[in-house]
């Protein structure tokens, strides 16, 4: 969440960053109304102000008076503070409705985008951070899509999945469930010896966990909700190991915190059809692990840099042809400054195929959990937050199967081996 001071501050450079997510006219209405807001609360707070330091210079007046013998004049004084107290009570209700009123307002507006982010509407518009520039894989006429390598070798059940759950829910078996066991414990691993700590969190979170990574009210509609008991199945592992700080007050000494989690994730990913979401290529269950990091302001984008480093070099273990696109102003995500996105070269469809978003958040989602720094002056500050994929398993194991297939089986990348048990699959 922005905070209000910084749209005050640098209202046309927010209006600039909004237009540059597409919002155009509507960028500088919203803003108008926040600002406009703001004054509505300025003006009942410093009437509430006011109203509270009268009433201390009566107090003080009432005691001379009674010291005096002046009891009477006293008396009238305590009327008339009685009478302030009913004044205050509704000041304060029309506090309260004015705060609930901004934050509101706030919890609309998404991140202001980094300098860095190009200008765009769509995907389309995304730039080309890094490419490709070694060999694709050559397949021969007979390869075959991961769906049909996976009904071949008895890896993933797509059908039973169905049966099971409704579509989207794919049922790994066999050497299919070793595979996706032995990724997740690679990138563990990899994430272990980066130097982040190993988290294992709740797949069910509540309204206000989601709330503070930003996941509501934008991303409501994508969320898995357990209406009973007002829960939500996590789109991602960044929503509770991230609110492991919420409230939380870190010295700087501690920074930066470094954690990752493996779990599975929970999104509708609903109204699409078609090739473009075939097998693996679009499911509403998926695991992944997920990096995330709390850091120094001044430190946020080299950190930024060394995570899309960590995530090269799985993709570089794994043997995949990878691309990193960085996502234009109307691809960004709602609370992201600036986002990397992973793509790796399924060779079997021929088309990319998006792994992995790595984002910073500046204080986008610290000012909304109140999580802060304490540097060596005792002063206190918002912390920056950033998270990435590393990675997201079901597009993996879709480039995998494809691009190793041979007219023996599928060959199991070298990294992997030591995992999985096996170096060939069929």
């Amino acid at each position: 969440m922005l905070q209000i001071h910084s749209i005050r501050e640098n209202r046309e450079k927010v209006i600039e960053g909004l237009k540059k997510r597409g919002w155009s006219e509507k960028a500088r209405h919203i803003v108008d109304q926040v600002i406009d807001a703001d004054e509505k609360r300025r003006g009942t707070q410093k009437a509430l102000d006011d109203l509270r330091a009268a009433g201390n210079r009566a107090a003080k007046e009432i005691g001379k008076l009674f010291a005096t013998g002046q009891k009477e004049a006293a008396e009238q004084i305590k009327a008339e503070i009685a009478a302030q107290k009913n004044q205050m009570k509704a000041l304060e209700a029309k506090m309260n409705e004015a705060n609930d009123h901004m934050e509101a307002l706030l919890l609309e507006i998404p991140n202001i985008p980094h300098h860095s982010v190009p200008a765009g509407t769509s995907e389309s518009d995304n730039e080309v951070y890094k490419d490709w520039e070694g060999s694709m894989p050559e397949l021969g006429a007979d390869s075959l899509p991961h769906w049909e390598l996976a009904a071949k070798y008895g890896l993933i059940d797509f059908e039973l999945g169905v049966r099971l759950t409704g579509s989207g829910f794919p049922l790994y078996r066999g050497k299919g469930a070793r595979l996706e066991r032995a990724l997740i414990n690679f990138f563990l691993d990899e994430a272990a010896g980066a130097g982040y700590e190993e988290i294992l969190p709740p797949l069910l979170v509540n309204a206000e966990t989601a709330r503070a990574t930003g996941q509501l009210p934008d991303k409501e509609g994508q969320m898995y909700h357990v209406e009973k008991d007002g829960l939500y199945l996590i789109p991602t592992a960044e929503v509770p190991v991230t609110n492991i700080f919420r409230g939380e007050i870190i010295s700087q000494q501690d920074l930066p915190i470094r954690m990752t989690g493996y779990t599975p994730c929970f999104r509708r990913e609903a109204g699409a059809y078609g090739k473009d979401v075939r097998g693996l290529n679009r499911v509403h269950q998926f695991d992944k692990v997920e990096i995330v990091q709390i850091v120094h302001p001044d430190e946020s984008y080299r950190t930024l840099e060394a995570m899309l480093a960590h995530v090269e070099t799985l993709l570089e273990k794994l043997e995949l042809p990878y691309r990193i696109l960085r996502l234009c102003g109307g691809d960004l995500g709602f609370t992201s400054a600036l986002t990397y996105d992973f793509e790796v070269y399924s060779a079997a469809q021929e088309k990319w195929l998006e792994v992995s978003s790595v984002s910073n958040f500046e204080t986008f989602q610290s000012h909304r959990m109140m999580l802060r720094y304490r540097d060596s002056d005792s002063k206190l500050h918002l912390a920056h937050t950033l998270n990435g994929s590393a990675l997201a398993l079901a597009r993996i194991v879709a480039a995998l199967l494809e691009n190793n297939q041979t007219s023996d089986g599928i060959v199991i990348p070298s990294a992997l081996q030591s995992y999985t048990g096996f170096d060939r699959i069929g």
